[in-house]
C-alpha cells in the first residue's frame, strides 16, 4: 500500500503540474469575471489536491509503523524437539522380553513405555493388549519434556534442598518459608566433605548430648529435692497421724479402765453386802441378786463355824452344820442342762473384755481335752494365775467345768476330768463356747 500511495504521488504532482500550465491559457481566453472565477477554484481544489495528498502520506507512514510494531511483537517461533521414548528403557529388561518369554522387540518396548518400566508390569500390560490394532506398530517419537523439578530452593537464604523431608527440617530449624522448585540438582559430596561432614554432625550431637546431660542432671537434683521434700512431709502427716492415734488410745484406756473401775467397785460393793447378809443369815442369803449379771444360787465361800455363835451345829449335830462345817465334802458341782445359762452368765462381763477372756480360756480348756489325748490335759490347776484371775472371779465359769465332767479334788488346788465324762457332750459345749466366743 505504502508503494501504491508512493507510485501515484509523483502522478497527481504531475497531472497539478499541466493543470497549472493550461490553466493560463484558458484564463486568457475567458472574461476577466470568469478568469478570477476559475482561478479561486483552481486555487481551492489545488490545495484540497495537497492536503488529501498529505493525509495519504501520513496514513501509510502510520500503517508501515504499526505493520514494523505488529512484526516486532509477534513471537518468536519455538523449535520443539522431538526424541525416542525407547532410549531410556533398560537394556536388560527388553533382552529379558524378548530373549527369554520371546515377545517381539516393538511389543516389549511398548510393554515396559506402558507397565511402569517394569518385566512384571510389561507382561500384564502385553497380556490384555496383545490383541490390540496397531500392537505392532513403530513407536512414534514424542516431544521432549521440558525440564523437570530436581530440588527445591530457599528464596531466604539461596540454599539447595534435595527432598521435602530436607525443606521441611530447613524450614523448622530456619523459620525461613519462601521456598520454590529448582531443576538444580544436588551434588554428591566428596569424600573430604562427608568426613568434613560428619566431624561437623558428631561436634553437634555431643553439644546436644552435654546440653541434654547438663538438664537431665538439673532435673534430677530437682526431683531429688523434690522427693526429699514429699518424704519430710509424708514422714510429718505420719508422725502426726500416730500422735492422734496414740491420743485416742490413751483416750480409750482411761475410759475402758475407769468404766472397769466403777464396774469393781460396784462388783465389790454388792459382794460386801451379800457377805455380810451370808454372815448374817449364817451363810445363806434370803433372796438372789439380780445385778448385772451377778446372780449367786449356791454358797460361794465357806462360812465361819458355827461355834462363833455357841450354837451345836458346828459339832455336825445338825443337817446344816454339817453342810457348813465340811463344804469340801459335798462341792456344788453345774447342771449340764444349764451350759447355755452358764456361758450367758460370763458374756455378760463386758467391762474390759474379761468375759471374752474368761471364754478364751474355757474354751481352751474343754477343746484341749476333746482334741488331744495327752494326761495333763486333763488337769486344770487352780492355784494358777491364769486361773485365779481369768475364771475364778466370774459367776458361771467354774459350774460350767464341772458340768461338763471336771472334779475338785480334796486339797482343792486342781480339778481334774472324770473318767467317766461324756466326750460327746463336751464336743457339744466347745462349739457353744466358740460361738459365744466370736459373738462377743
Amino acid at each position: 500500500a505504502a508503494a501504491a500511495a508512493a507510485a501515484e504521488t509523483p502522478k497527481k504532482e504531475e497531472d497539478a503540474e499541466e493543470e497549472e500550465a493550461a490553466a493560463p491559457m484558458e484564463a486568457d481566453k475567458k472574461p476577466p469575471a470568469e478568469a478570477e472565477a476559475a482561478a479561486a477554484d483552481d486555487s481551492g481544489s489545488k490545495d484540497i489536491e495537497m492536503k488529501d495528498a498529505g493525509d495519504v502520506e501520513m496514513k501509510d507512514a502510520e500503517d508501515g509503523d504499526d505493520a514494523a510494531k505488529d512484526d516486532s511483537a509477534a513471537p518468536a517461533c519455538t523449535v520443539i524437539e522431538m526424541i525416542d521414548p525407547t532410549e531410556s528403557l533398560s537394556a536388560a529388561d527388553v533382552s529379558t522380553l524378548t530373549e527369554s518369554m520371546g515377545f517381539s522387540v516393538v511389543r516389549a518396548q511398548k510393554g515396559l513405555l506402558n507397565g511402569n518400566g517394569t518385566v512384571e508390569g510389561a507382561v500384564e500390560w502385553l497380556m490384555s493388549h496383545q490383541d490390540d490394532d496397531g500392537i505392532d506398530d513403530p513407536i512414534e517419537k514424542v516431544p521432549q519434556k521440558a525440564a523437570t523439578a530436581m530440588s527445591y530452593k530457599c528464596n531466604d537464604c539461596g540454599k539447595i534442598l534435595s527432598n521435602m523431608a530436607n525443606l521441611e527440617l530447613h524450614a523448622n530449624k530456619t523459620g525461613h518459608s519462601d521456598f520454590a522448585e529448582s531443576t538444580e540438582s544436588v551434588k554428591p559430596l566428596t569424600a573430604e566433605e562427608k568426613a568434613a561432614k560428619i566431624l561437623e554432625i558428631k561436634a553437634l550431637l555431643k553439644a546436644k548430648r552435654s546440653e541434654r546431660e547438663e538438664v537431665e542432671k538439673k532435673d534430677d537434683v530437682d526431683r531429688e529435692k523434690q522427693r526429699r521434700f514429699m518424704g519430710k512431709e509424708v514422714a510429718k502427716t505420719r508422725e502426726e497421724m500416730e500422735r492422734e492415734a496414740r491420743k485416742r488410745e490413751a483416750k480409750q484406756r482411761r475410759r475402758e479402765k475407769e468404766s472397769f473401775k466403777r464396774e469393781r467397785e460396784r462388783i465389790r460393793a454388792e459382794l460386801a453386802k451379800d457377805k455380810a447378809e451370808r454372815v448374817a443369815n449364817k451363810g445363806k442369803l434370803s433372796s438372789k441378786l439380780g445385778a448385772g449379771g451377778y446372780n449367786p444360787d449356791a454358797i460361794q465361800y465357806d462360812a465361819p463355824a458355827a461355834a462363833a455363835d455357841g450354837t451345836d451345829d458346828a459339832e455336825g449335830g445338825g443337817e446344816s452344820g454339817a453342810a457348813i462345817s465340811s463344804p469340801a465334802a459335798k462341792k456344788p458341782r453345774g447342771d449340764p442342762s444349764k451350759i447355755d445359762e452358764y456361758i450367758k452368765k460370763v458374756s455378760s462381763y463386758r467391762a474390759g473384755g474379761d468375759g471374752k477372756n474368761c471364754l478364751k480360756i474355757l474354751l481352751a480348756y474343754v477343746g484341749n481335752v476333746v482334741d488331744k489325748e495327752e494326761e495333763k490335759f486333763r488337769t486344770i490347776k487352780m492355784d494358777n494365775k491364769i486361773y485365779k484371775t481369768r475364771v475364778k472371779p466370774f459367776l458361771g465359769a467354774k459350774k460350767l467345768l464341772t458340768a461338763v465332767g471336771f472334779v475338785q479334788t480334796e486339797d482343792g488346788t486342781r480339778m481334774v476330768l472324770r473318767d467317766d465324762a461324756d466326750r460327746d457332750f463336751l464336743g457339744v459345749v466347745k462349739g457353744k463356747l466358740e460361738e459365744a466366743h466370736k459373738s462377743f
